[in-house]
């Protein structure tokens, strides 16, 4: 905890997601005040699975939550399992039980969206957290930030967090609205209990089905209770870029005629899937404007082909925090500090993330076949290691001694 000599900033937050809460709770952990403030009635997380890699692990084990996050989590025992689209020949798969701890410091992990968020919620006391608050506007008055929220009500804040998703409020405030480009990927997500699942899906193993214009990823979550479904493939004329709109699993299987039939067999055991468009967006180069600033996906939305999203949100919070409560009497300058530092990283996950969408989905022939002989040679988590490996304190510390 770093020691001010100044008044503690007010601190508010929009958005109580995994990126809100993670600053909320770093923030604490500092020694400073936040209030959260959330659209929905109540904290929860729509979606499904994720994976925690080490490089977040590291981080929920700093705030005290791992323990907890554990008792429903899955530890991974083989992750970047590659499978062949038509008869599911595996490709090259990675032995995370002995490798990831031992190269990175902590094991990866699977889970439901929701068993991450209570973990950290769990570090967030309830007096922190306003519900049914859908901010509206933004305005600033000198170093005094007005938050409108839709239900007529308004809140003062000294710094401003836009941690509200893609659609950010604060965000568009900014910047303007981020424009978006069309991807052409739509992406399928579903939920299958463990009990109708084939067997092959219910192992602690991350595996990804390549093919044509298409892959599927699939673990197990929730303790194994549910086998989490992630799948990518052509959009045609579909736009819609929302969480909570939804697919057939006739659509669903659609996509995927042809494919080996225990991975259709995995799809037609799901419920009912929801589905959404991949828009792009360029990086931003700035994220911060005065005492306000992004974080997670209102900041840098990336396509989730490197499973990173959470993740990064999660680093954001760590580093956003270190540096206000180091910069606590010149806020803006600390904001400056903090977009510095994760811009960077940031801006090449976007782009790595962009270029995997190609790879996972060459047609069949030479290119193909290059890819899938790398892939049998290359280890992913020494190729990533720049991902996994990453600690905000050495990062801190550096960006401290280059001053």
């Amino acid at each position: 905890m770093t020691a001010r000599t100044t008044a503690a900033p007010r601190i508010g937050i929009l958005g109580g997601g995994i990126g809100g809460l993670a600053a909320a709770a770093f923030l604490r952990r500092e020694g400073l005040g936040v209030t959260v403030y959330e659209q929905a009635s109540e904290i929860s997380e729509v979606g499904a699975g994720l994976v925690v890699a080490p490089n977040a692990a590291r981080l929920l084990r700093r705030l005290g939550v791992l323990d907890e996050f554990r008792e429903r989590a899955v530890v991974l025992e083989t992750g970047w399992e590659f499978r062949r689209w038509e008869d599911g020949a595996v490709l090259s798969a990675e032995d995370l039980a002995s490798s990831c701890e031992r190269l990175y410091g902590e094991k990866t992990y699977t889970a439901h969206r929701a068993d991450l968020l209570a973990a950290l919620h769990t570090q967030v006391p309830a007096e922190s957290v306003e519900l049914g608050r859908k901010c509206v506007d933004v305005t600033r008055s000198g170093d005094v930030f007005q938050l409108r929220f839709a239900d007529g009500r308004s809140a003062e804040a000294d710094v401003v967090i836009g941690a509200d998703g893609v659609h950010s409020v604060v965000r568009n405030t900014l910047f303007g609205v981020s424009p978006a480009t069309y991807s052409g990927i739509c992406a399928f997500r579903a939920l299958v209990p463990e009990a109708r699942a084939p067997e092959f899906a219910r192992r602690p193993v991350q595996s990804l089905w390549i093919g044509p214009g298409h892959h599927l990823v699939h673990y197990p979550v929730s303790g194994g209770e549910y086998i989490n479904l992630v799948a990518f493939a052509p959009a045609g004329d579909y736009t819609v870029e929302s969480w909570t709109a939804t697919a057939t699993v006739e659509e669903f299987l659609a996509e995927f005629e042809g494919w080996d039939p225990r991975l259709t067999d995995l799809i037609r055991a799901a419920g009912t899937p929801g589905r959404w468009a991949l828009l792009d967006r360029a990086p931003l180069t700035r994220w911060s404007d005065g005492g306000a600033t992004l974080l997670g996906d209102a900041a840098h939305p990336m396509f989730p082909f490197f499973a990173q999203g959470a993740a990064q949100a999660i680093e954001d919070a760590a580093v956003l925090a270190r540096c206000l409560a180091e910069g606590a009497d010149d806020q803006a300058a600390a904001l400056r500090r903090y977009e510095g530092i994760r811009i960077p990283r940031t801006t090449r996950l976007q782009n790595v993330s962009h270029g995997r969408a190609h790879i996972n989905h060459l047609p069949d022939g030479p290119e193909q076949q290059a890819r899938d002989e790398l892939y049998a040679r290359e280890d992913p988590l020494v190729v990533n290691g720049w991902i996994y490996g990453y600690d905000t304190d050495a990062v801190l510390q550096e960006a401290v001694a280059a001053q």
